[in-house]
């Protein structure tokens, strides 16, 4: 439940050197750059480096060889000794575009061959019925013929008063769909009159251009052309694919290495110049400062200066959260909220356990939380999905408390046998379906609200000691006065509607009172703690009325915040409700629909509420507890290094 420590650097050096800084800084994979201009207030005559990435070039050209050898592109973890400087990267990347480029070109061709051969073979294969050579009658030396298609209606109209070619002989060759293929004849002095004529009657004119032999002679030909194309075009494609398989591994390697560079000099674009000289800044956490400072002073003419980030809060350090492994996938939702500042504590161990236990209480059902921790084990396991390794503990949860509810796949006593033969218990620990429990539920749900609002409280009372806010701590609503305001409330009526006892003493009430007055006044005495010279208000009339409706609205939501856990009571039953109706509906199906009826039921019931109650408990979360002592306004920590996959 803490934020690591981390350093601000500040590189200053001979522009010589800058790429030498660059790479050292890239290789740690622990600096994370910021504008020179945050740390420095006076910048002038200084302006932002400008050069050109040289490794852009070579990422662009090994991209788009392994995008036409089919590689997918990704970041792998290559070997130590594995560092190629520029001039082998690049080379490396005009061989290796060169040899895809003509291996690419041969397949090209061959393609472009087959796709006319088939296109050939196809147009040939209308006019096979014709037993003369295409070329004779193409060459016919006053008579034209023409080869293509029609629709078949406008065959018959051939002839008629309105399409008179009394001078043309058209003669049908083949059928296809609702067009005929054929060719017709013409005096090449009627041509252009004929032409016009065929044009209304929509024939399309075939791409022909000579043929010189039979159709059924040129068709088994083009077979046989297609055939061999194709063995061709099977044995380029092989190997394509065999180099790729062959050099996958190395491609990828020096495609890691040229676009891990290329990020690397990404940094240049964050360092400023002036003359000769350069200047750099960033962060680097405290575990790894020292040796970063000590590769970057073995370059000549380099200095660097290293602060902690407690001196340079002004700056907003940005944040790394450090958790222990069975809180660390609760990282995914405190990042979804924003991370803290860097002096705010972290709350993830806080949402760890708060909401594997809301989740546990909602959604108790042994045979439903194995299918959840199943369900987690496969999105994390198969897919690398974060909300897998969440659903992981809520499962184990939502079983433990379906021990104590007793219910197995919604079969409320499913466990009796256990807990009276095996741990001689007269009953199950809890009797969901009794009314008992109804009222003792509700309870227990506004009673863990009231610990949790309590312990949010707390925490925003250590947060702001650690961030040196003595005025919010003390006179926040969710400060100490807020605290002991909302607190002896709670006590109050948990002792006179649970234990019997008025608490509501004259004293009692007076102190309530004193906090609230405290909590309306919390602006102008947070400032005056603070040492604020201007802490009292322009206008106290206006203020006092400004304040009289924001004092409603926290009085609202300290009744609001509380009554919302009054879900975590419901869930409870509306498990035990639903689960109900899927046994009445089984039950009205007949022996033989009974089984099949309870399976899709629970499997509907199970995902319908894990979903729900997952929203549910980190709507608690996010509304009702991080509202009270988390601002989430941090920056996260995001050094410049690629995201390698596994080998």
């Amino acid at each position: 439940m803490s934020v690591e420590n981390i350093k601000a650097f500040s590189i200053i050096g001979h522009t010589n050197s800058l790429d030498d800084v660059v790479m050292i800084l890239g290789k740690s994979k622990v600096f994370q750059p910021d504008e020179v201009s945050n740390f420095y207030n006076d910048t002038q005559g200084f302006v932002r480096v400008s050069s050109q990435n040289k490794y852009g070039e070579p990422v662009s050209r090994i991209s788009n060889a392994m995008r036409t050898l089919g590689i997918e592109p990704r970041y792998i973890r290559t070997k130590k000794k594995f560092n190629p400087d520029f001039e082998a990267i690049d080379n490396y990347s005009l061989r290796l575009i060169d040899t895809v480029e003509r291996l690419e070109k041969k397949k090209a061709k061959l393609q472009h061959e087959y796709n006319e051969c088939k296109r050939a073979r196809e147009e040939t294969s209308h006019f096979v019925s014709i037993d003369r050579n295409i070329e004779e009658l193409l060459e016919m030396e006053y008579i034209k013929a023409v080869f293509g298609r029609m629709p078949k209606e406008n065959v018959q109209k051939l002839g008629t008063e309105n399409y008179n070619t009394d001078f043309v002989e058209f003669i049908p060759c083949s059928e296809e769909g609702t067009y005929i293929w054929g060719v017709y004849f013409v005096p090449l002095t009627e041509y252009e009159k004929a032409e016009r004529i065929f044009s209304r009657l929509y024939f399309e004119k075939s791409s022909f251009a000579s043929m010189d032999e039979a159709p059924e002679k040129r068709y088994k030909r083009l077979n046989s052309d297609i055939e061999k194309l194709k063995n061709d075009l099977e044995q380029i494609n092989g190997k394509i694919k065999d180099f790729a398989d062959s050099k996958e591994k190395k491609i990828l390697s020096y495609y890691t290495k040229a676009a891990e560079y290329n990020l690397f000099f990404s940094i240049k674009t964050h360092a400023m110049e002036r003359g000769k000289s350069f200047c750099l800044t960033g962060w680097v956490p405290e575990k790894q400062a020292k040796k970063l400072k000590s590769d970057l002073q073995k370059i000549e003419s380099v200095e660097v200066s290293v602060s902690n980030g407690n001196d340079e809060l002004q700056l907003s350090p940005p944040v790394k959260l450090k958790n222990f492994f069975l809180a660390r996938p609760f990282q995914f939702y405190t990042e979804m909220y924003g991370v803290p500042k860097y002096r705010e504590i972290d709350p993830t161990a806080f949402i760890a356990f708060t909401y594997v236990l809301l989740f546990g209480i909602m959604f108790g059902d042994v045979g439903h939380g194995i299918c959840v921790m199943i369900a987690g084990a496969l999105m994390w396991f198969v897919r690398r999905m974060p909300i897998g390794k969440i659903l992981l503990p809520c499962g184990f949860s939502g079983t433990v408390f379906g021990a104590l509810y007793g219910s197995v796949f919604g079969y409320e006593n499913a466990m009796d046998w256990f807990y009276k033969g095996v741990l001689n218990m007269e009953e199950k620990p809890i009797e969901v379906m009794s009314s008992q429990f109804t009222n003792n539920i509700l309870f227990i749900a506004v009673g863990i609200g009231m610990a949790l609002l309590c312990v949010a409280m707390l925490l925003n009372i250590y947060t702001s000691i650690r961030q040196g806010n003595i005025g919010k701590m003390i006179f926040d609503t969710s400060g100490i006065c807020g605290l002991i305001f909302y607190g002896m409330i709670c006590a109050g009526l948990i002792g006179m509607m649970m234990l019997g006892i008025n608490l509501f003493s004259i004293p009692y009430i007076i102190v309530i009172a004193v906090m609230f007055i405290l909590i309306f006044l919390r602006e102008p005495l947070s400032k005056l703690v603070d040492g604020e010279p201007d802490w009292a208000p322009e206008s106290w009339g206006g203020f006092i009325l400004e304040n009289v409706f924001e004092s409603i609205e926290v009085l609202l939501s300290y009744v609001s915040n509380t009554m919302s856990f009054l879900r975590v009571a419901a869930f409870v039953l509306v498990h035990a409700g639903m689960m109900q109706v899927v046994f009445t509906l089984a039950e009205t199906s007949g022996p033989i629909g009974y089984i099949p009826v309870v399976i899709i039921g629970n499997g509907l019931v199970c995902a319908l509420e894990a979903l729900l109650v997952s929203i549910q408990v980190l709507r608690l979360e996010y509304y009702e507890m991080f509202s009270r002592f988390y601002s989430g306004e941090g920056r996260p920590y995001e050094p410049v290094r690629l995201n390698i996959v596994r080998n």
